[in-house]
């Protein structure tokens, strides 16, 4: 079991919904004690099953150090929150996406957890500044907001508000990364935080092109799966483009930026990439990457896509649409 300032770390999960098993399936590979709560009995007794096939499934891929028995030991059921939250280190509530509700949890929450436990909540839009501002403890409350499902997609965006004690954000960057995530850090609240900002750019312009009539959905989605998104799958959007121009990300953005931008006011969206912001990204891909080993890079990139393209020819044609999936 990890340990974090000479303690054992526990893991109190509120809400037995998908991402909440999700949730316990990461803790309890990480070796952490787990307890999970929710107020429905058909989801407590629901949740051994479930957390128990997803744990078999990572089994069979070998994605796992311990048999799947082992790590579902590591997690108890329990219909009292105060129970599961009592000597916790990291208290993730997982509930819908309603203030109210969130506010009402955080409270019982702050009220129950050990003045030295983490509290987050693992929501998609709404900063925690929203339904945790009045607490008394509302020092140690943040956003942890998790790919879906976190056990596959390590990155955790770590989002705090106004009022969260900066010992508290590095803290509960240390629990996740000890659990096997990859925390990223916000740096201000924003609805979506930034997952699911990028998630949406993308989202909005699909929507806009099938209702213009210029592709269809299955278009849009292979051009994803089969373009932007094998590039995607080991480096990011910034990356991508710098890799794309000799010369890097700045000369990519002084022959392109012209066409964005146009594309952009056709939205409505006229945000052209300044002179002073075109600088600051350059400025942090040379730190990542001097212009002298971007050729050494480009064939890196390459040797990557071809690892990716063997790899998806050796797992075989994708599901036809509507198909069952196998196994």
């Amino acid at each position: 079991m990890m340990a974090d300032e000479g303690k054992t770390l526990r893991a109190a999960i509120a809400g037995a919904g998908s991402i909440g098993v999700a949730f316990a399936v990461v803790f309890a590979r990480a070796g952490w004690p787990v307890a999970l709560f929710d107020p429905d009995p058909a989801r407590r007794s629901a949740v051994l099953r479930e957390l128990r096939e997803r744990l078999d499934d990572l089994d069979a891929f070998r994605l796992l150090a311990e048999p799947p028995a082992v790590m579902a030991s590591r997690v108890a059921v329990s219909d009292s929150l105060a129970e599961v939250a009592a000597g916790a280190a990291l208290v993730l509530e997982c509930a819908p996406e309603q203030v109210e509700l969130k506010r009402e949890l955080f409270a019982a929450i702050d009220a129950a957890a050990p003045p030295e436990a983490v509290v987050a909540s693992a929501s998609s839009f709404l900063p925690a500044s929203s339904y945790a501002g009045e607490l008394p403890g509302r020092g140690r409350c943040l956003v942890a907001h998790p790919g879906n499902p976190p056990y596959l997609i390590p990155v955790i965006e770590i989002v705090p508000a106004p009022f969260t004690e900066p010992a508290v954000v590095e803290r509960a960057e240390r629990l996740f990364r000890s659990a096997g995530l990859s925390p990223i850090r916000v740096r201000k609240e924003v609805e979506g935080f930034v997952f699911n900002r990028l998630q949406g750019a993308v989202l909005r312009e699909a929507y806009c092109l099938v209702r213009d009539g210029v592709a269809s959905v299955e278009d849009i989605d292979t051009v994803m799966r089969d373009g932007l998104g094998l590039r995607w799958n080991f480096i990011g959007p910034f990356e991508t483009v710098d890799l794309n121009t000799r010369g890097g990300i700045a000369s990519h953005a002084s022959k392109m930026g012209p066409s964005y931008e146009r594309m952009g006011a056709e939205r409505g969206q006229h945000d052209p990439w300044t002179p002073e912001l075109v600088g600051k990204v350059a400025a942090q891909r040379r730190a990542a990457l001097p212009l002298d080993q971007w050729d050494a890079r480009v064939r890196w990139r390459d040797r990557m896509l071809m690892r990716l393209v063997r790899h998806r020819k050796e797992g075989g044609e994708p599901w036809p649409p509507g198909a069952p999936p196998e196994g």
